[in-house]
């Protein structure tokens, strides 16, 4: 197994707020599931859940520790990369690149959370893009592509893909169980050749954004 190195990225919001991405510690415990609790019936709708069949979810209150050292472990193996997003000191939500394959197909799949005081602040689609750039970068982990997958009705997701400028795939018919049912989902992606120069941090930029409106009227 590869070893890795604790990653921590820094940002900033295209309104200069900066952005932190960190690992998940033992020591975010309180702060991470107060967030979870004060944000259950926002978060809820989207949240993952386990089909019939499947194995329980691990129960965040009863094993904490064994929940970090399990998102470690994926930062170790490289099959994945779970960062909390912490802006002004305080953690907001958490973004993840979740199967994460070399060789030929060099892609990964990214998915985020933020509590409701953070949305609407362009902390999400900074996160997003931040994580993205990292695992896009070629002296580092040089993935060709990066993906979300997003349900339809989820307008807030689809507007960090649209600001990301991320192109639509199509939909997956029920390609995840959440909520409690198997939901369809568009996928969005970005290859390494779109990306252009200052990758998806670029992208939030007040001029890049205007050429999109341009471009969409």
């Amino acid at each position: 197994m590869t070893r890795r190195r604790e990653t921590v990225l820094t940002g900033a919001t295209p309104q200069g707020e900066p952005v932190v991405l960190r690992p998940l510690r033992r020591g975010d415990r309180r702060a991470f599931l107060d967030l979870r609790s004060r944000n259950a019936s926002w978060l809820s709708p989207w949240d993952p859940t386990v089909p019939p069949g499947g194995r329980p979810r691990r129960d965040l209150g009863r094993d904490f520790s064994g929940y970090v050292r399990a998102l470690a472990r994926e930062a170790r193996s490289g099959t994945g990369l779970s960062l909390v997003i912490v802006v002004g000191g305080e953690i907001v939500g958490m973004v993840s690149a979740s199967g994460i394959v070399e060789g030929a197909l060099r892609s990964g799949s990214l998915g985020y959370w933020v509590g409701r005081e953070a949305a609407g602040r362009w902390i999400a689609p900074t996160a997003v893009a931040m994580l993205g750039d990292h695992l896009m970068d070629p002296k580092g982990r040089a993935l060709h592509r990066i993906q979300l997958e997003i349900i339809p009705d989820n307008t807030a997701s689809l507007a960090v893909a649209a600001k990301l400028g991320m192109r639509d795939e199509g939909t997956r018919r029920s390609y995840l169980h959440i909520g409690g049912s198997w939901r369809d989902h568009r996928s969005f992606a970005v290859v390494a050749e779109e990306v252009g120069r200052g990758g998806l941090m670029a992208r939030l930029s007040h001029e890049y954004q205007q050429s999109q409106t341009r471009h969409t009227e």
